[in-house]
């Protein structure tokens, strides 16, 4: 029977995901690490639609991080490859279930193909007022602070900012995630209990769930006992709750 949601639950506004164990899921099946990357993009669709519907309004998800640039060239390969397949399906999901999508991370390191279809999803899908869907590419949290951190120098050098401006809002604000809330929940799958250099001025005060399913598996039941977890947290932000 289908897990559903408590009535009396918050449901967190911003979901982050940290999708892994694609790898291990192929290696238990006998199958190629690839095979797991594609069911693991299988599984992002369908969270995609699942998490809309029970409420949540942004989901960001960590697809490809500065660091896995160091992984074997034909993994590399495949995982291009299958990113430019899920750009164009994404284009029609995107439309079907009015979701925006958005890019963190640096692109300009990707091939201008895949630049390409990055830059018509994101214009394609704009407009759009259902779920808010961020996918990291390219990205590190110290390279997105790297970044952030050149362009108010770049700023004050050009006497467009004074030193005196800078404040928590305002590094914020040159982050990829500009206009985005911070998440209220980050998952982790697979059981591995690390952020993995995500989101790492957001998650400040997030709360974390690691749930020991590889991400092919992770399923809406999966989302629901996070969404359970989340309700038993006491989110104080460096307060105390009264007694």
């Amino acid at each position: 029977m289908a897990k559903q949601l408590d009535p009396a639950w918050k449901i967190p506004e911003h979901v982050a995901i940290i999708m892994d164990g694609n790898g291990r899921w192929a290696k238990r099946r006998g199958l190629p690490r690839n095979m797991g990357h594609r069911q693991g993009g299988k599984a992002v669709e369908a969270i995609c639609e699942d998490a809309y519907h029970l409420g949540i309004k942004y989901l960001t998800v960590y697809a490809f991080s500065t660091e896995n640039w160091s992984r074997p060239q034909d993994e590399i390969a495949a995982l291009m490859n299958l990113l430019r397949s899920y750009m164009k399906d994404c284009v029609r999901q995107a439309e079907k279930n009015k979701m925006r999508v958005k890019i963190i991370g640096d692109i300009s390191k990707l091939d201008e193909d895949l630049q390409e279809s990055i830059r018509n999803l994101v214009e394609k899908s704009k407009n759009n007022d259902g779920l808010c869907f961020q996918i990291a590419l390219n990205y590190g949290g110290r390279d997105e602070l790297l970044r952030a951190i050149q362009g108010i120098c770049q700023d004050v050098k050009n006497e467009a900012l004074e030193i005196e401006d800078i404040s928590q809002n305002l590094i914020a604000a040159y982050l990829d995630t500009a206009d985005v809330p911070d998440p209220d929940l980050l998952i982790r799958t697979s059981g591995e209990q690390r952020i993995s250099n995500f989101l790492l001025w957001q998650l400040a005060y997030t709360e974390f769930y690691f749930p020991d399913v590889l991400w092919p598996d992770f399923t809406k039941d999966d989302l629901i006992d996070a969404i359970a977890y989340y309700n038993t947290r006491e989110r104080r932000y460096g307060g105390v709750i009264n007694v």
